[in-house]
């Protein structure tokens, strides 16, 4: 667990090099959404999944028990279509705007938004208990305290040296303090309605910190 934010630099190491060399002279909307396919393909969709998952029992759960049986449900509902949309949305518009301003901030972006958004992955993981006695998460086990210290350290370098690059490091500081207070928040929503975390909350807050890193950067720049 202490390596996901490298992994994560890893999965989106390719689409960003995808991204950089197209925005040179594509469509950098097209070339952002081109990248963005790219990586859901390596991670068939593993975070979304949650997102979609995660946005439908918690936005249409009556109490902790419903929402925790809509979110076993493999059906999309509503909300978990609304989330997907947004989460694409506002990526590939935010990846557009870095792209139009310098190609190879977006792809440094791409790198900076998959590492930091796997340590706050790993923060919400390990400062929850588990929401049901079963199921993926339970399986695997909550982090333990050192994987999750190491995991936010080498996750907030790498963002803090991928974005300083380019932006400096009061900007990059900046960047990660947002991310972090949008994971908390999150973690906080979730706490109050579930009482703990599941597999769906924990790849939607990846999502919900990947497109705070990636929107932040594309409304400073």
């Amino acid at each position: 667990m202490r390596a996901f934010p490298l992994a994560g630099a890893l999965i989106a190491l390719i689409p960003a090099l995808v991204l950089y060399t197209l925005s040179q002279t594509g469509d950098a909307l097209v070339t952002s959404l081109i990248a963005l396919s790219l990586m859901v393909l390596m991670t068939g969709a593993l975070h979304e999944d949650g997102l979609a998952d995660a946005a439908d029992g918690l936005g249409g759960g009556r109490d902790r028990e419903h929402a925790l049986l809509i979110m076993k449900d493999s059906r999309i509902g509503s909300y978990g279509v609304v989330a997907m949309v947004l989460s694409f949305a506002l990526r590939a518009a935010s990846l557009s705007a870095l792209a139009r301003f310098d190609s190879s901030l977006a792809a440094v972006s791409m790198l900076a938004a998959a590492s930091v958004s796997r340590s706050i992955m790993i923060w919400h993981w390990s400062a929850l208990p588990p929401a049901r006695t079963n199921g993926v998460a339970v399986a695997v086990g909550a982090p333990e305290r050192a994987a999750r210290t190491m995991a936010l350290l080498i996750g907030g370098l790498m963002g803090l040296i991928f974005i300083a690059s380019h932006l400096g490091i009061a900007a990059a500081i900046f960047v990660l303090l947002v991310s972090a207070g949008a994971g908390w928040v999150f973690t906080a929503f979730v706490s109050r309605k579930l009482g703990g975390h599941t597999g769906d909350t924990i790849g939607a807050t990846q999502q919900i910190s990947e497109i705070s890193v990636l929107a932040t950067l594309a409304l400073i720049i």
